[in-house]
C-alpha cells in the first residue's frame, strides 16, 4: 500500500513540475494558441531570409508573427501575411521592412510607423515596402567597383 501511494505523490510532483515548466516556457518565448491578433498585408521584391513564424517587430519590440508568405504568380512578388497583436494600431502610411539582427543574425520583418490619424485595419495592405538586401549582392559590388 505505501509502494502505491509513494509513487501516486511522486507521479503528482512530476506532472506538476512538467505542467509549471510548460507553463513557463509558454509565457517566456511568446508564444501564442492564435486568434489573438488582427491579419494585414504586403507585397515584396524579396523576402530573402524571412519565414512563416519570423517576428514582426516595432520600434525592437515583436508586435506581431509572419503568418504566411506565398509567391504571386501574375507580380513575381513576395505576398507575406502577418498576424498583429489586438493592442497594436499602425497607421495607415506605415512603411514595413526586411531587417537584419546583425552580419550573422537572422532576418525580420520592421514595421516603420507613419505620421497618419488613421489606423490599418484588419485585413488591409501595407503598401510602402523595403524588401531584404542579399549580403552576397553588397559584397559583389563592393569589390566590383560599385559599378554592378
Amino acid at each position: 500500500m505505501t509502494t502505491s501511494t509513494t509513487e501516486v505523490l511522486v507521479g503528482g510532483v512530476v506532472l506538476a513540475a512538467a505542467i509549471a515548466f510548460g507553463a513557463y516556457a509558454i509565457t517566456t518565448t511568446g508564444f501564442s494558441m492564435g486568434g489573438d491578433g488582427y491579419p494585414l498585408t504586403a507585397s515584396f521584391r524579396s523576402l530573402e531570409g524571412v519565414s512563416v513564424g519570423s517576428d514582426v517587430r516595432l520600434a525592437g519590440v515583436k508586435v506581431g508573427t509572419v503568418s504566411e508568405i506565398a509567391l504571386n504568380p501574375e507580380t513575381y512578388r513576395a505576398d507575406m501575411s502577418l498576424t498583429m497583436e489586438r493592442g497594436v494600431q499602425v497607421p495607415d502610411d506605415s512603411a514595413i521592412l526586411i531587417s537584419s539582427e546583425g552580419l550573422l543574425g537572422g532576418n525580420f520583418v520592421e514595421i516603420s510607423p507613419g505620421g497618419s490619424m488613421f489606423y490599418l485595419e484588419a485585413g488591409d495592405e501595407i503598401v510602402d515596402t523595403q524588401g531584404s538586401v542579399s549580403l552576397i549582392s553588397l559584397l559583389l559590388k563592393y569589390v566590383g567597383g560599385g559599378s554592378n
